[in-house]
């Protein structure tokens, strides 16, 4: 630069520095190495090789060589590969989105073949037909797609359908395109390769691009182009990977909210299915969506959710409110592309509506929008189309195989979903229903106020004489007259100091009502047994503690309302409603439900007064002796209570071993009719057998045969049946207990009797 020290600035020329640099091209060799990137050394090189008119004017073979020279060296010369591999692997880290990828991708080939330009077309993945749309970039975090049809990319289409490259110019003449080049742009040369996946799913086609002054492409490119696409298709295919696990872990965890909320949260079936239409929205990335149910009756299609845009809220969860109310709308199965879907049950993605016959176009007559894209899928449920999704308008292109299998996978839990929410609104109109009988049934069943009344002005402070006697006949008081003396034990058992006297009447006058007019079974048996357990209360008073004796009373008194007069087998014999509900001891957990529901009607509750932990300790007590009133569990009971009689086991303070006393006393209790005077037991029995007899017709009546107990042709067996029972239950259990509490002798001792007095009559029978 010495020669140019003496020159002022204003005199350094572009022809000055030219001649310097001719003269000096070791300091230009030097400045181009240090200053210069090596894509833009690629470029101008490229631009020095192609770029002269004269040569493009009359290219002469040496300067065709050098071109072709130039184009076979390795790619690292023109450009830095392991830095745009780097750079696109980055790139696939921070962007998941394949388009984005491949964009990035092609970019940098684009650079390194020289290219003014490229296009990128994706494959829709239609599943009938090839459909091409044209990518553009991102705007605002969306892709930007354009639709192309066949003729204005006719080299695109061809590329993607035969997977075979392409490389043309403007003065080529090929018979696969007659028409050539555009004409009118400013593209002179064209290469256009496919873009595949590994397994050789078609991605897209991308074109590259020059313009007339520079030169066409050639193989070396070519091969260039395929070998980055290879890698390229590989890098695509693992962010297609990413994406898909992303999406189908949003699945995923959707669908383990809708499984959520049919079990656990029990949300109603218009929520339910807002929810589920908002994620198929954001799953398919789709404009709109509409649910259709199909309604068999009518043979029709209607809609609650319909038109449904996008959820505000991304993270939508199953317990927000669903905002506003949805008009329905109905037409008949056929009508449009979701009536076919109903009709057929097939799966229908329909990139074009408006050039789809099936679609019906009023909708959007009326509501102004345009549908372009459909994707609709049939909702199943035991192979019977019970609904259909529909998706409207994918907001970038259209509905892809992928969506649809993403979808399908959806829609099985949709219908699920949809299934479980139609039995929930179901269940909830029939607890209404349930309530409202409840309501109508405890209207009816309970007493009147002036049933109550009469009862108060009763006001028996002096009962019928011996009501606390083993042998206390019941038959002498009428059923009005039963109920107000058991509110007289209730009183002189356990006071007014925790109890209100009207709830105690309320309470027993419903009781009364609950037992039904059967032969046996009914409001004087339960009366009957509630004075026996009264007398043992009375006879034997520090044997069972405050909470136990109230259990036992209360439990005698309800032990069996609402009895139908039939036993337990017969129930499941017939199969009958309640056997369905209780598996064992049928009749005696209905009764203790039966109980439980007089106790929960507003003004019923006598053990309101009692603490929590009272009341649970009290009401389970009740439940255990009336389930102790099973038969079934009298003989395991006594073993095991004997076992621990004989074996000196029996502890009075221990909870077990109390409980099995208590059943013990039921039973007796229960059986005491067995041990009244003659006159009571006779009569007793003629009332018990007329509802075997009963039980027996009935089983006659649907053809099959009475156990000779029940068959009221086999009256003579009365006598022998008594004495079996008498023999093999009532003293057995009477003995036992009289071990245990021995002021329950006198039950021991008239059952003996009368079990003499039933052994003569057989015998007298038999004669």
């Amino acid at each position: 630069m010495k020669s140019m020290a003496g020159k002022s600035e204003v005199d350094i020329t572009s022809d000055v520095v030219g001649k310097y640099l001719k003269h000096h091209p070791e300091f230009l060799e030097h400045f181009l190495i240090e200053n210069v990137g090596l894509e833009e050394l690629q470029k101008w090189v490229i631009r020095r090789l192609g770029g002269r008119k004269e040569i493009e004017r009359n290219p002469d073979k040496s300067n065709m060589k050098n071109i072709e020279k130039m184009h076979q060296k390795p790619y690292c010369v023109y450009s830095d590969k392991r830095q745009m591999l780097e750079e696109l692997s980055q790139s696939i880290r921070l962007h998941s989105k394949g388009k984005h990828v491949l964009w990035e991708l092609i970019a940098c080939i684009s650079t390194a073949v020289g290219a003014d330009g490229f296009r990128l077309y994706l494959n829709e993945d239609q599943p009938d037909n090839l459909l091409l749309s044209l990518y553009v970039g991102e705007k605002h975090g969306k892709s930007v797609i354009e639709t192309v049809d066949r003729k204005s990319a006719t080299i695109a289409y061809y590329v993607a359908e035969t997977r075979t490259p392409v490389r043309l110019s403007i003065d080529d003449k090929d018979s696969r395109f007659p028409d050539g080049l555009p004409a009118k742009s400013e593209m002179a040369h064209l290469m256009c390769q496919a873009v595949q996946h590994p397994d050789g799913k078609l991605v897209g086609v991308v074109e590259f691009w020059r313009r007339k002054c520079t030169w066409k492409f050639f193989e070396q490119e070519e091969e260039l182009v395929y070998s980055y696409l290879v890698w390229g298709g590989v890098a695509l295919h693992y962010a297609d990977c990413f994406t898909t696990m992303e999406k189908q872990k949003k699945l995923n965890d959707f669908l383990l909210i809708v499984v959520r909320s049919m079990f656990q949260d029990m949300v109603s079936m218009d929520t339910l299915m807002m929810k589920i239409m908002n994620f198929a929205q954001r799953l398919v990335n789709a404009d709109r969506a509409s649910l259709f149910l199909v309604d068999t009756k009518k043979e029709e299609v209607y809609a609650t959710l319909f038109d449904i845009g996008a959820p505000n809220n991304e993270k939508t969860t199953l317990d927000s409110e669903v905002n506003g109310k949805h008009q329905e709308i109905r037409f008949p199965i056929g009508t449009g592309i979701a009536g076919y879907v109903a009709e057929t049950g097939e799966v229908v993605n329909v990139p074009n509506a408006y050039k789809d016959k099936r679609f019906n176009d009023s909708i959007d007559k009326i509501t102004g929008y345009k549908t372009e894209s459909i994707l609709c899928m049939p909702i199943f449920i035991r192979d019977t189309v019970i609904g259909v999704v529909q998706m409207v308008n994918k907001k970038t292109g259209y509905f892809t195989t992928e969506d649809e299998e993403a979808f399908e996978t959806f829609a099985v839990y949709c219908g699920l979903a949809l299934h479980h929410a139609k039995l929930f609104d179901k269940i909830k109109k029939s607890e209404h229903k349930y309530k409202v009988a409840l309501e109508v049934l405890s209207y009816h069943n309970s007493c009147t106020e002036d049933e109550v009344n009469r009862c108060m002005e009763m006001d028996i402070k002096k009962a019928v004489d011996n009501i606390d006697d083993f042998y206390f006949c019941p038959y002498v008081l009428s059923d009005f007259e039963k109920a107000a003396h058991t509110v007289y034990m209730f009183i002189d058992l356990f006071g007014l100091e925790n109890f209100d006297k009207t709830t105690i009447i309320r309470f027993t006058l419903t009781v009364k009502k609950n037992y039904r007019r059967v032969p046996y079974h009914n409001w004087g048996h339960g009366f009957s047994v509630a004075n026996t357990m009264y007398t043992i209360i009375k006879k034997a008073p520090e044997i069972f503690r405050p909470n136990e004796r109230l259990a036992l009373f209360v439990g005698c008194l309800c032990h069996d309302l609402d009895h139908r007069g039939k036993t337990n087998k017969f129930l499941l014999d017939t199969e009958s409603p309640l056997a369905a509900i209780y598996s064992t001891s049928t009749m005696e957990h209905h009764h203790f439900n039966q109980t439980v529901t007089i106790l929960q009607q507003e003004g019923h509750n006598i053990f309101n007064k009692l603490t929590s932990a009272e009341y649970k300790q009290v009401l389970g007590m009740v439940k255990h002796c009336i389930l102790a009133t099973d038969l079934a569990l009298f003989f395991p009971n006594k073993n095991q209570l004997e076992a621990m009689i004989d074996n000196q086991t029996f502890s009075w303070s221990k909870l077990e071993h109390r409980l099995l006393i208590s059943a013990i006393s039921m039973t007796s209790a229960d059986l005491s009719a067995s041990a009244k005077p003659w006159e009571i037991q006779e009569k007793t029995v003629k009332v018990i057998f007329e509802e075997f007899y009963i039980q027996g017709d009935a089983e006659k009546a649907a053809g099959r045969k009475p156990i000779p107990m029940m068959d009221r042709d086999r009256a003579d067996y009365q006598a022998s049946c008594q004495v079996d029972f008498i023999k093999g239950i009532c003293i057995p259990c009477y003995k036992l207990l009289n071990r245990l509490i021995p002021e329950t002798e006198p039950l021991l001792e008239k059952c003996q009797e009368n079990l003499q007095t039933w052994e003569t009559i057989m015998v007298d029978k038999s004669v």
